[in-house]
């Protein structure tokens, strides 16, 4: 009878606790034509109207004239380079750029009258779509034990009740810092050194959610956890190969490189189980073919992989070219580059001497046809300038860390890196979180960057390797983390397995978000929480009276400077790295060594002191001021010097392929962003490349499918996943017909992020493997309400 009491009790505090999903009701969905191709004039027109919706017609405009350009502000979205030559005048913007720019440069505001009239249970009953259109954070808000309402707070007794937070933890381990990818290299170097003079690396950052799999495959190979290629590089390759990417949404302005590039020969090959229309063609709005004309097709091959058949695909490519220099000796394989700067060919080359592949089977593995795989490979073996570029399609399926090295053995096969048109591309999908991991926000720090910070500091760091996102989210629930620090970003929403992840954030002592606009991770909070805002990229950072400039990295290596346009929408808001240091000085006191006041003070001399503690940025206060700021080193791009450890040699890596078995009643998930959506920012409710209006509870399935399970298209039905012996539910969503591989399917996050366990990793990286997961279909039945209640009543228990 207790039990039971108790079962009641911990029942209706659940109910009565803010929502961490979005309401469980669908729209009025529309189903329109399929795209094929992207951009063009629906594009600026859908740019424009966002800019209308946010009330910031004209003063958006004068700032999209000044995105991406020499002197004006690096994109908040996607992390894709600027040209190094000229840049066009009529904008270096993408419709999702400046989406993200209509929602930072809203004259919508979030007062403290705004969170008086709205209780944070009652927010949480919105979207995330309404949540995100509230507008922007003008002032520090504060939630109290037990409070219902955030409530003003001045931003010195902000920083005093972070100190008071820190000082009683019983070790520096009990504490996180979480960083988003938008943070400048500025503020997040001193982020990072103001938690290493703290005492610990627990750094989760978005990277762990992302290309995390794309640094660990990399560094170990061709010792860099970075892409070795240019923009120039397209314009010179030969082949383009574009895997588990979708550009017209994720990174649109790459169609314009890929136009280029076809223009001059470059063929694309493009692997993705949707038939996306960012890979087939292109409009460009900026010139006269893409208004009137037909544009420019993109992929010369579009291959329909399964979910996880690219390894499958990847060994049978390499099994044609490998036969292909059998028939044409000295004319396939770029032999002097594999004997001069490669290790481990020969055991490589054992694996498919024997029977043990079979291209028959490896296309049944793969679900791509023969030919296809024929057709791919013979464009790929009499060619030297090869790019691959992949996303997070690869980055989040399990094995994730071998298919890059896959991808990077048939590049070592045609000595296809570090020349000019040829190398890898993990294209990054946020504006400088690559930056942020130079600055060394990471929870495994080198010796050798923390004996640099040790010696130009003069404190000794910490050694012990920290959590990052999915060890933190464990830790948080067990209790060994109690004070969450969020740099930006929507940690609850862009994590796995929310209903875990939710009732491990209520457990945190204090959650601090830096941010400047309302999330829904605001809502689901420990005992107590902090929003404190900020400046976006757009706005105008001031400090002693004049503009200040501040630096991102691009996904190729280029460190540039960005300074807003903005007027701020608030007095009261204070820049990240102002907020770093009148943090540390609040905590450390006497006891730092380092001087917080001259970096709050000064930008330039933050960037002194990054100068003294990471290679490559020398004379970085003139370098970064010159028109196109600089490149950072590359040994593999710049002189084909690889694995430091294998003496500059890049290795062969042997890989397995996976048995991807279903039961009958089975699918396979990738979870997916619309094209209204930039990660957990929703711009809107429609996915216009697939023909989706007004929703976002939708499964793409395939026709075959839909009928041999009994069901048809526009049923309503719910998903189920199993994993570790649980059952997890996202109800109500509607079926969509769709192009896409028998047994596979595809949701949007974060809806379903509900459905990926926090234990579904990817090997070594230790990512979310939000692009595999096994689920079953069900007709949608009231009663799965209950079901949904159980699984919250469960994820408030402690579990392994």
């Amino acid at each position: 009878m207790e039990d039971n009491n108790k079962k009641q009790k911990l029942e209706q505090e659940i109910k009565a606790e803010p929502q961490a999903e979005n309401p469980y009701k669908l729209l009025d969905i529309k189903l329109t034509p399929v795209e094929k191709s992207a951009a063009g004039i629906p594009a600026v027109l859908a740019a424009f109207a966002d800019l209308i919706e946010e009330k910031t017609l004209v003063r958006g405009t004068k700032a999209l004239f000044k995105m991406n350009q020499v002197g004006g502000f690096d994109c908040p979205s996607c992390a894709w380079p600027d040209p190094d030559d000229e840049r066009s005048p009529v904008g270096e913007y993408c419709e999702n750029g400046a989406k993200a720019l209509a929602e930072e440069a809203t004259t919508k505001r979030v007062t403290p009258e705004f969170f008086k009239n709205n209780s944070i249970y009652d927010l949480s009953q919105l979207s995330d779509y309404e949540i995100g259109k509230m507008g922007r954070l003008t002032d520090p808000m504060y939630l109290a034990p037990g409070g219902t309402h955030y409530e003003p707070i001045s931003w010195e007794a902000a920083f005093q009740k972070i100190a008071a937070q820190l000082h009683t933890l019983t070790s520096p381990h009990e504490a996180a810092f979480y960083t988003s990818g938008r943070t400048s290299n500025e503020a997040s170097f001193l982020y990072q050194l103001f938690a290493k003079e703290f005492g610990t690396n627990n750094m989760p950052d978005c990277s762990n959610m992302c290309h995390e799999t794309s640094g660990s495959a990399l560094r170990p190979t061709i010792g860099i956890g970075k892409g070795t290629v240019t923009l120039a590089d397209f314009y010179e390759s030969e082949l383009i190969v574009i895997i588990g990417h979708n550009p017209g949404t994720n990174a649109p302005r790459m169609m314009s490189a890929l136009e280029k590039a076809k223009k001059n020969g470059t063929k694309i090959i493009a692997i993705n189980p949707l038939p996306e229309a960012g890979l087939i063609g292109f409009h460009n709005p900026q010139q006269i073919n893409g208004i009137i004309g037909k544009g420019v097709s993109l992929a010369d091959l579009y291959l329909p992989v399964k979910i996880n058949g690219d390894m499958a695909l990847l060994k049978a490519l390499e099994l044609i070219i490998l036969d292909l220099e059998h028939k044409n000796p000295g004319k396939v394989l770029h032999t002097d580059f594999i004997k001069s700067k490669t290790t481990g060919y020969e055991t490589f080359r054992e694996q498919f001497d024997t029977s043990r592949y079979d291209l028959e089977h490896l296309s049944q593995q793969s679900g791509v046809a023969l030919a296809d795989i024929q057709q791919a490979a013979e464009m790929m073996a009499f060619k030297d300038k090869i790019i691959f570029c992949w996303g997070m399609g690869l980055t989040q399926q399990p094995n994730g860390v071998d298919m890059i090295r896959e991808i990077l053995n048939i590049l070592l096969l045609k000595g296809s890196i570090g020349i000019k048109g040829g190398g890898v591309c993990p294209v990054r999908g946020h504006s400088n979180v690559q930056g942020n991991r130079t600055m060394l926000i990471d929870e495994k720090p080198t010796n050798e960057q923390l004996d640099r910070l040790q010696r130009y500091f003069g404190f000794e760091p910490p050694r012990e390797h920290g959590y990052d996102v999915v060890r933190a989210i464990k830790a948080m629930h067990a209790e060994k983390i109690k004070f969450l620090f969020c740099m930006g970003g929507n940690f609850l929403s862009a994590t796995p397995d929310t209903t875990f992840t939710a009732h491990a954030l209520r457990k945190l002592n204090l959650l601090v978000c830096v941010s400047t606009k309302l999330n829904r991770g605001h809502l689901i909070h420990g005992k107590e929480a902090l929003i404190l805002p900020t400046y976006g990229r757009s706005d105008k950072d001031i400090v002693n009276g004049e503009v200040q400039i501040v630096s991102t990295e691009n996904s190729m290596g280029v460190v540039q400077s960005s300074k807003g346009v903005l007027d701020a929408v608030s007095k009261n808001l204070i820049n990240e790295t102002q907020i770093v240091c009148r943090m540390a000085m609040a905590t450390l006191g006497n006891r730092s060594v380092v001087d917080w006041q001259r970096y709050h003070d000064s930008y330039d001399a933050v960037r002194d002191a990054i100068e003294n503690c990471i290679p490559g940025f020398e004379n970085y206060n003139v370098r970064v001021r010159q028109k196109d700021g600089f490149y950072l080193p590359n040994e593999a791009r710049d002189s084909q010097f690889f694995a430091q450890q294998l003496g500059g040699l890049a290795p062969f890596t042997r890989t397995e392929i996976p048995e991807n078995h279903l039961e009958e009643d089975e699918y396979m998930m990738a979870t997916t962003r619309t094209h209204d959506q930039f990660n957990t920012t929703i711009y809107g409710l429609d996915d216009r490349y697939r023909g989706i209006k007004n929703e976002r509870r939708v499964i793409f399935m395939n026709q075959k499918d839909i009928a041999k399970a009994g069901f048809k298209a526009g049923d309503k039905v719910d998903l189920y996943n199993y994993d570790d012996g649980i059952e997890r539910v996202a109800p109500l969503f509607l079926i969509v017909s769709y192009a896409i591989p028998e047994k596979n399917t595809v949701t949007y996050f974060p809806e379903t992020n509900v459905l990926v366990s926090v234990n579904n990793v990817v090997k070594e990286s230790n990512m979310p493997a939000s692009k595999y997961v096994k689920i079953k279909i069900k007709k949608h039945d009231s009663e799965v309400y209950k079901k949904v209640d159980e699984m919250l009543y469960r994820g408030a228990l402690q579990r392994p």
